[in-house]
């Protein structure tokens, strides 16, 4: 069974334990290298903000994944539009539907515009995003490129109002 909970700063050392894993899966596509430490370091603070949600999944009860949503607002000029931060399943958890559920649950809890921007070169991403909006809308959603930072990113966007 596959559930979710929006978590708050109480769970911000769980939160920066996942990101070290998903920045470690991150780097191959971002060329983030390790700290001297032998950490991949997150600062977790601005996650904590009012209009960021924190979702943890679990899957069978264990601890699966987590999915970061903010403002859109930077990208479509809309405040109150969602976007999709970040989202990251562990590897034990995953081919199991976690991802997904983990996204429809994002998109079918907040009827609002949508954002989800992917590195284009993030082979295993792509797909599956396209796949998971498929699902929801069909061929009602908008894809588009754009560069920012030295990177090409794939940019789906679509209306969650039902």
């Amino acid at each position: 069974m596959i559930s979710f909970e929006r978590v708050g700063r109480q769970s911000d050392a769980v939160l920066r334990n996942l990101y070290q894993l998903y920045i470690h899966d991150m780097s191959e596509w971002l060329g983030i290298e390790i700290a001297s430490d032998g950490r991949f370091v997150f600062d977790t603070a601005a996650l904590w903000e009012d209009d960021v949600a924190v979702h943890l999944a679990r899957f069978g009860g264990a601890l699966a994944g987590f999915a970061v949503v903010q403002s859109a607002g930077p990208w479509l000029g809309r405040k109150k539009a969602r976007d999709v931060k970040d989202l990251f399943v562990l590897r034990h958890h995953r081919r199991h539907g976690v991802g997904r559920a983990l996204a429809r649950h994002l998109f079918e809890t907040t009827a609002t515009e949508w954002l989800v921007r992917v590195v284009a070169a993030n082979a295993p991403a792509v797909p599956f995003w396209r796949g998971v909006i498929r699902e929801l809308r069909g061929d009602r959603y908008e894809e588009s490129t754009a560069s920012s930072g030295g990177r090409d990113w794939l940019r789906l966007r679509f209306d969650g109002a039902r």
